[in-house]
């Protein structure tokens, strides 16, 4: 779900973003199709995939609080991944909106560069975690630095503000990801403009 949550997506395309076979794939999709969570397209031979609603969004957000609540090792594995250190809170899309409206913030996109592509945050630079020490001394110390990543599973962002914050800079991450940044009606550009 997390990965129709940032486009539609074939099988083949979907299986390879999971690691799973393309049979196992596709099994997982029937599934979420006959729940009503997923809908289905042809495009040629193809079947193309979508989430059916971004109440899903929620759904999914829902359980994620279920699950930390629940799982002590959320937060453990959180932890470890800034040294033992608290990270900040996240930023909320709101407040970032208004900051990036001010000129007072560097909102790094964290995914892959196809989820890039299909759509990512108007002024946001795509950067994997790879890249991310090339692109650090590029980046202004002085500006609060914001990361974001799919969704509220995804960690990308939060392993970025680690780094970014070992380095000495002010970073934080944006509550959720794209997703609920496209289903709160907020500007979501497409295609490369933007990558370093």
């Amino acid at each position: 779900m997390e990965h129709l949550a940032q486009g539609e997506r074939g099988v083949d395309a979907l299986a390879d973003k999971t690691g799973l076979s393309v049979a196992n794939c596709s099994q997982h999709l029937q599934q979420l199709r006959h729940a009503g969570l997923a809908t289905s397209r042809r495009k040629g031979k193809a079947v193309i995939y979508r989430m059916t609603d971004t109440r899903t969004l929620t759904l999914m957000d829902l359980l994620r609080g279920v699950a930390a609540s629940n799982l002590d090792r959320v937060d453990n594995i959180l932890r470890s991944l800034s040294d033992g250190q608290d990270m900040p809170e996240p930023l909320s899309r709101e407040e970032l909106a208004q900051r990036m409206a001010e000129g007072a913030v560097t909102v790094l996109d964290i995914r892959p560069r196809d989820e890039f592509d299909m759509g990512h945050i108007p002024g946001a630079q795509q950067v994997t975690l790879v890249d991310l020490d090339r692109i650090i001394p590029d980046l202004d110390p002085v500006t609060e630095v914001v990361a974001y990543c799919r969704g509220p599973y995804c960690i990308y962002a939060h392993q970025a503000v680690a780094v970014l914050r070992r380095k000495g800079l002010n970073a934080r991450r944006m509550e959720g990801g794209l997703p609920e940044w496209r289903a709160e009606g907020r500007p979501v550009l497409s295609g490369p403009e933007g990558r370093v």
